[in-house]
């Protein structure tokens, strides 16, 4: 988490400057870590566990907007208020800063704000090609580009997925996730079993037995 997240791009004295106006917070699976209205006074950075980032329309129906693993940077530049919920899935720390810190840290350290910029914009990016994407693709290919995300996610590594990893959700919220149904989620990872793309492990085990095609049908 340490190399990944935005304050790598600081030295050690100044990294370690940063942590120390900081401090940890642990919240269970279900837990507000934000809520959307709030004023946006502090923000904080994942280092253990898996956040939602969510909205609820008029009728109390929710969208998941995506997920943050951990390094990711929870907060939102340059807004005043909280635009959306933020919520544990699984017992997660954060490391929060006062925002009020963390603007003049940002100020005095120009490679700290290239590192956010950076991020929001690989962010906006992925937001913007998954709503066009998911306009189009079928449930299966939904399915699967989540599961290579999700790869993606749980590997140390920048440049390869893990190939066995936990589903950090549950197939709800997987389907509420993907805006398909619970039955359909279960349907399509019944068949990329069968078709020799995956193996289960347990309720939440998952192993990638064919990646490339997994990327095929993704795309």
């Amino acid at each position: 988490m340490r190399d990944s997240a935005a304050c790598a791009s600081l030295r050690p004295d100044e990294r370690a400057a940063l942590a120390r106006l900081g401090h940890h917070r642990v919240y269970e699976r279900g837990e507000t870590v934000f809520a959307a209205g709030d004023p946006q006074d502090v923000c904080a950075t994942l280092t253990q566990g898996l956040l939602k980032v969510s909205h609820h329309d008029e009728q109390g129906h929710e969208r998941i907007l995506s997920l943050v693993h951990p390094s990711g940077f929870v907060g939102e530049l340059f807004s005043p208020l909280i635009r959306h919920d933020v919520i544990a899935l699984a017992r997660s720390t954060v490391c929060v800063f006062a925002w009020a810190d963390y603007e003049a840290a940002i100020e005095q350290h120009p490679a700290l704000a290239r590192a956010l910029l950076r991020r929001a914009a690989e962010d906006l990016y992925t937001a913007r090609a998954q709503i066009a994407l998911d306009g189009r693709r079928s449930a299966a290919a939904r399915v699967a580009g989540l599961l290579l995300s999700l790869s993606h996610a749980a590997s140390p590594s920048p440049c390869h997925g893990a190939v066995q990893f936990d589903l950090p959700v549950n197939r709800g919220e997987l389907a509420t996730l993907l805006g398909l149904t619970i039955e359909t989620v279960s349907r399509q990872f019944g068949r990329l079993e069968r078709d020799g793309l995956l193996r289960r492990h347990g309720t939440r085990g998952v192993e990638l037995l064919d990646t490339a095609r997994l990327e095929q049908l993704a795309a």
